[in-house]
């Protein structure tokens, strides 16, 4: 029997010797690789943070102790421990686990978490509540894999402050140091400062002090501040210290002892704590290790060479293609990032044209407002962005780009379901809350050719902001007499049919393949979405019924704003709009997301038979 097989919570971990402690790391390591090369996920940050993890638990006693990931991708060896290692191998499919921490699966994970930089935030508003409540337990909030570069981080680390005693921030540094090496000083004073002996001498010698009359207490407070400005002195940095932490680091993240011990005079402590921590990205798995942003989110793949099971271009490669293509003439095109250069397919832009590619982190508010300065002074900049992330910069997108008529373009990827990724990730929210934003054009390509041109008439044939919208993955089959036309909208079939489905996007394409089963029947594909060209109406004024489908929220919707364009014109029809109602899409497979909701070719066919 393994060591893994004998843990199935945090309390069978604290049973566990030193050497079983490291066997343990190892098994965990084995069944990381195992499961993730066959369902996908995030990979290289898992295996970086398996020692750190299980050195949490062997000291706090969650759920008591309360552990906030962040980003919650980092979070796959904390199931596995709290009692969901019989079920990893379900790990981002359809009805098994998800791939971030969700507490619907357990008393344990406190806080979903599938965007970065909240952490801290959601860890001080948890630790202010204990205090209030007078409740035991520490709230530890782990930070790092880029998340420390988003603004709300730094806004949770202002407010946290020195009155959290319960509070406890842990960095995991997996790439570079937030401050310079410190060298060996500072780690043999790190050494000490964590030593059961140094922790329990300490808080005697102050207790002993502060018993002595009248001058007790400011000897204390002297000594406290003698020890400050050694502290200041050998660490060279005093940024977390300044905003009121005990800062101890850098800490070997692979080092158990160290981080054992590390934890245990941070749960002592009666102040906020700041552990800082170092760790290497794909640790125990080379080729994780030697390409950590390829294994950062990473689908099904060989574990003997490292390389993907599946290949084929996809829209985000189109995307980077075409980008190159148009800056090589001209020299006005930049791209923008917020930390998802590989992901967007920007890596050849970056490589090609290193002075007009600026990734700017996981700060997808800044990124915007930095686009409309780059406009500004007469830039075309093209902000490539996840949708899910997206919504993350609403109040930049309205008030420094649309209020000041800007031109910024907007390159949204993974419009629309994403798959296994689960709720945090779907791409289903951008058409509405883009619809709400005065002067925006949108466009919603289905295919390689049309993204392409899509952009040319967003960068130079349209004044103002634009964006354009497109899925994740690879194009989908098309009927082969289509053809863009590069008008706003296109319409397939005989308009004197009684029946009409509407659809754009992705979705076009499922629409598509019912259309050659249906009779007396005909399609009209919006290639423009916002704003909606009110002439495609007309040609429904001779329809029954009008069906329109779309991967995306109902409220506020594409759909909601060609219903209320049918009202306006005085066209008397019966409109059934096919979306997702007032809920969040589970994890599943894109082609399962769509039956469920209804939106594959099988269901579009019954429901217009059946109309």
């Amino acid at each position: 029997m393994s060591v893994l097989d004998r843990v199935n919570s945090p309390k069978d971990l604290k049973k566990l010797n030193d050497k079983e402690l490291e066997e343990l790391c190892a098994d965990i390591r084995e069944l990381l690789i195992n499961t993730v090369s066959k369902t996908g996920g995030h990979l290289a940050s898992n295996l970086g943070v398996v020692e750190l993890t299980v050195a949490m638990h062997k000291v706090f006693n969650s759920p008591v102790d309360q552990i906030v990931f962040d980003v919650g991708h980092q979070c796959y060896t904390h199931k596995i421990l709290t009692g969901r290692k019989d079920k990893f191998s379900t790990l981002r499919t359809e009805g098994g686990i998800s791939g971030f921490t969700r507490p619907v699966e357990s008393e344990h994970d406190i806080f979903s978490s599938g965007h970065s930089s909240t952490s801290i935030s959601a860890a001080v508003g948890l630790a202010r509540a204990k205090q209030i409540k007078g409740e035991k337990g520490k709230v530890v909030a782990v930070i790092g894999d880029g998340a420390l570069t988003g603004g709300l981080a730094y806004e949770a680390l202002n407010n946290s402050g020195n009155d959290n005693s319960n509070l406890i921030v842990v960095l995991n540094d997996n790439n570079m140091s937030i401050s310079k090496n410190v060298g060996s000083m500072a780690k043999n004073l790190t050494t000490i400062r964590t030593s059961k002996r140094y922790v329990t001498f300490k808080s005697k010698f102050q207790h002993q002090l502060s018993r002595i009359p009248k001058v007790g207490t400011e000897i204390n407070r002297f000594f406290t501040y003698i020890n400050t400005k050694i502290r200041k002195m050998v660490y060279k940095s005093t940024f977390f210290e300044d905003l009121g932490f005990r800062y101890y680091g850098p800490i070997d993240g692979h080092d158990i002892d160290a981080l054992v011990d590390v934890f245990n005079a941070a749960k002592a402590h009666n102040h906020s704590v700041l552990i800082h921590v170092n760790t290497v990205k794909g640790k125990g798995y080379y080729p994780a290790e030697k390409n950590p942003t390829q294994f950062h989110g990473i689908g099904k793949f060989d574990i003997n060479t490292g390389e993907p099971t599946s290949s084929g271009k996809n829209f985000s490669a189109c995307f980077g293609e075409t980008m190159c293509k148009f800056a090589q003439k001209d020299a006005r095109i930049c791209c923008v990032t917020a930390a998802m250069a590989e992901g967007t397919g920007l890596c050849k832009f970056a490589e090609q044209y290193p002075k007009r590619f600026f990734d700017v982190g996981i700060a997808e508010q800044h990124a915007v407002t930095f686009s409309s300065g780059l406009a500004k002074n007469g830039l075309i900049p093209v902000f490539a962005v996840y949708s899910t992330f997206l919504q993350r910069s609403y109040d930049q997108l309205i008030h420094d780009v649309a209020m000041q008529n800007l031109k910024v373009i907007f390159a949204i990827d993974r419009a629309g379901f994403v798959g296994e990724d689960g709720e945090s990730h779907q791409g289903v929210f951008d058409t509405s809350f883009l619809n709400s934003v005065v002067g925006l054009t949108v466009f919603a390509p289905s295919t390689f050719d049309e993204l392409e041109a899509m952009f040319y008439q967003a960068i130079y044939k349209i004044d103002g902001a634009v964006a354009v919208r497109y899925p994740r993955g690879c194009q989908c089959d098309i009927p082969v007499e289509y053809e863009y036309n590069h008008e706003n909208y296109t319409v397939i079939g005989d308009t004197n049919k009684k029946k009409c489905i509407v659809s754009y996007g992705r979705e076009f394409c499922e629409c598509a393949k019912a259309l050659n089963e249906l009779d007396d029947t005909f399609l009209i594909k919006l290639n423009k979405i916002k704003p909606i060209d009110e002439s495609v109406v007309e040609y429904l004024r001779n329809c029954e019924t009008v069906y329109f489908y779309e991967e995306s929220v109902k409220s506020g919707s594409v759909g909601e704003i060609f219903a209320s364009l049918l009202i306006e014109n005085d066209i008397n029809v019966h409109f059934k709009h096919i979306a997702i109602d007032d809920e969040f899409v589970k994890q599943a497979s894109v082609c399962r997301q769509l039956e469920h909701y209804n939106l594959d070719m099988n269901s579009i066919i019954k429901e217009v038979n059946n109309g």
